[in-house]
């Protein structure tokens, strides 16, 4: 028997990312798991110059905090009648490291992550980080894709 007790989910605020953590979040309630939504401010996006000449700067820690905040009153909610615990986690990296570092720093049980399903010269360019993260981690991942 397989125990669920901690549940990672990463969030980009894409529409698959949406699915997953209602996934995460019915898994979360029916399993009393702690859940875990993980947003990572990618640290490729900065120090480039964009398509209107101005350069993306670097978010402050306070802009940190407020996003983590922002992450955990917007997952604070109720789930099948039960009462979802919540911890949300906004770190700055690379989004494969920091998820699979969470993942073994909160000994989750579970990921659970939405992907765009990219093919193609598209998968080819931008890499897919749920298949990343599929390979590399050492719990089960479930992957959602937007309907």
């Amino acid at each position: 028997m397989v125990t669920i007790r901690r549940v990672l989910c990463p969030v980009d605020y894409s529409e698959c990312s949406s699915e997953a953590m209602k996934y995460a979040a019915h898994i979360a309630a029916r399993e009393g798991a702690k859940l875990y939504p993980i947003h990572v401010v990618d640290i490729r996006n900065f120090g480039h110059e964009t398509p209107l000449g101005f350069e993306v700067p670097k978010p402050t820690p306070e802009t940190i905090e407020r996003i983590r905040k922002e992450l955990q009153e917007d997952l604070a909610y109720e789930r099948d009648g039960k009462k979802v615990e919540v911890e949300a986690i906004v770190v700055m990296g690379k989004p494969i490291e920091e998820i699979l570092k969470a993942a073994k720093e909160k000994a989750v049980e579970m990921i659970v992550m939405g992907t765009h399903g990219r093919t193609g010269l598209q998968h080819v360019i931008i890499g897919s980080v749920a298949e990343n993260v599929v390979r590399k981690a050492t719990c089960p991942v479930l992957t959602v894709r937007s309907p």
